[in-house]
């Protein structure tokens, strides 16, 4: 049986999945076979394995991080967010349904099952398993059906690291509140506090430290510094979709949907010297960007409703109407086409139009497709630029004779463009840098403008030299000998819980 180790949090956004993405790099790095876990995702930013299953996007960078392939037992259970109460449930990698807050709070116990075979299986692969809660162990409303931070913990017998973010502020309220409110057998399996994301000089915490210590009863473990990493993350989201950068000479509009899905596929463009990435939800923010960018979503008729009704949908016309060259990936390729219908309320029943950019034609069916892709731009000016992407949707499109964005390594074909809009349903379309590279000469030549000739380096490449950075910081932060020993103490399943 592996060994294993949890990493809990006082609340969303503290900063657990970059610490067990920099755990998953320091033990890969000593040595170790190892795995992350975690029992419930609830992102709309997803990734698809090798055979054609959907896992969390953190997991998948976890295990990028640590060395081998994403597998979905990482991840047996995510929920993807449809609306405000309600969910689509993928289990194992596959659609299970849609659900309400309710009716998946009544049944999720009965997942439990689904979650063992996933990590006993994990576990008998792998020295170890860094495991991953989600939100707060100290939601006490939820605590009675938990399977994913205490419960989960209880049903592995994992020892519990539990993290603070004192770039927030109050991280000493935030640690002592969260352990007081635990039960005592919860109580017990936390092993140890870690101070995340701190500015400063660690001396001046110490006075806190020993208090948090001796009210809680927990040794601190470490204090990490804020990490200013490029690693793409779940819980970025709103830090990415409100980043400010300095000014570029060309200017690239994202379109901020209420359901953006897959945000880290304009992770690349970013990177680029040349190119400034914002993002935009309301009309007076759109200004006259050199390229408009509509991303995926979980919702494309509620998403395309809301486009029309924000006004961004004709203002998009208008700008493509004056040559703006306008890239719809995934739920915006459906956008931009002429009809997306939805015969058995998949997604919302009806029909609706679309932006009428392209003259294609997608309908929504009970079916969902995950696959990783390899494909070539076919389609000027991108037109020999490798790609390398993967594609998660609903529906399909009918592109009516349109010429293809992209051809595929099976030989098929993807997408659709007409004058300067493109379509695809390729996510990470831009990661491979080529075609980054290849839109930034075009936006140049278009405006007229000169930009810095530096090759963009690969995602892959980006990622990998970023989770060194982050192992070395936190190896350096917290204290790795003790945490081995805590994971020795619980290597026997019938260990003794607690400190």
């Amino acid at each position: 049986m592996a060994k294993r180790i949890m990493v809990q949090s006082t609340m969303s956004g503290a900063g657990k999945s970059l610490l067990v993405t920099a755990l998953c790099r320091i033990f890969a790095q000593d040595g170790y076979r190892v795995s992350p876990f975690k029992s419930q995702n609830m992102a709309l930013n997803s990734f698809v394995t090798p055979d054609g299953l959907e896992l969390g996007r953190a997991q998948a960078v976890q295990a990028e991080a640590a060395g081998i392939e994403c597998d979905v037992r990482m991840n047996p259970i995510l929920l993807k967010p449809s609306s405000d109460t309600g969910s689509q449930l993928i289990v194992n990698g596959e659609v299970r349904g849609h659900y309400d807050a309710k009716e998946y709070f009544k049944m999720k116990r009965g997942l439990i099952p689904d979650i063992l075979r996933a990590y006993h299986s994990l576990a008998a692969e792998n020295d170890i398993l860094v495991i991953e809660g989600a939100g707060s162990p100290a939601e006490i409303n939820l605590r009675e059906d938990d399977i994913v931070n205490m419960g989960l913990a209880e049903l592995v017998n994992a020892p519990v690291l539990l993290v603070g973010d004192i770039d927030r502020g109050g991280v000493f309220a935030q640690l002592y509140g969260t352990v007081a409110l635990l039960r005592p057998e919860e109580r017990r399996r936390v092993v140890g506090t870690i101070i995340n994301k701190f500015r400063g000089d660690t001396e001046l915490l110490r006075p806190g430290l020993h208090q948090l210590e001796g009210l809680t009863e927990v040794p601190v473990l470490g204090v990490v510094p804020y990490l200013k990493t490029d690693i793409d993350d779940e819980d970025s989201l709103a830090s990415q979709l409100n980043r400010v950068q300095t000014e570029r000479a060309l200017e690239l509009a994202v379109i901020r949907l209420p359901h953006i899905s897959n945000f880290t596929d304009f992770a690349a463009p970013e990177e680029h010297p040349g190119l400034g990435v914002r993002y935009v939800s309301r009309i007076d923010q759109l200004g006259d960007p050199d390229c408009i960018l509509l991303p995926g979503t979980k919702n494309t008729m509620g998403d395309l409703r809301w486009l029309y009704d924000s006004g961004l949908a004709d203002a998009i016309i208008d700008a493509a109407g004056r040559g703006t060259p306008v890239f719809g990936i995934c739920g915006g390729y459906q956008m931009l086409g002429r009809t997306l219908s939805d015969p058995l309320g998949t997604e919302q029943k009806g029909e609706l139009p679309g932006l009428g950019l392209l003259p294609v034609d997608t309908v929504f069916t009970g079916e969902k497709t995950r696959t990783r892709r390899n494909a070539v731009c076919s389609c000027d000016p991108f037109a020999g630029a490798a790609l390398t992407g993967y594609e998660i949707h609903m529906g399909q499109t009918e592109t009516n004779g349109a010429p293809p964005f992209c051809r595929l390594e099976d030989g098929g074909t993807d997408g659709a463009v007409c004058g300067s809009v493109f379509g695809t349903y390729l996510h990470g379309l831009f990661d491979s840098g080529e075609l980054v590279e290849r839109l930034a000469a075009y936006l140049a030549e278009r405006k007229g403008v000169e930009i810095p000739q530096v090759p963009v380096e690969t995602r892959a490449a980006c990622r990998n030299r970023q989770y060194d950075l982050l192992a070395d910081a936190v190896r350096e932060a917290l204290d790795m000998k003790r945490i081995y020993e805590i994971m020795e103490g619980y290597a026997d399943e019938d260990s003794p819980r607690g400190n």
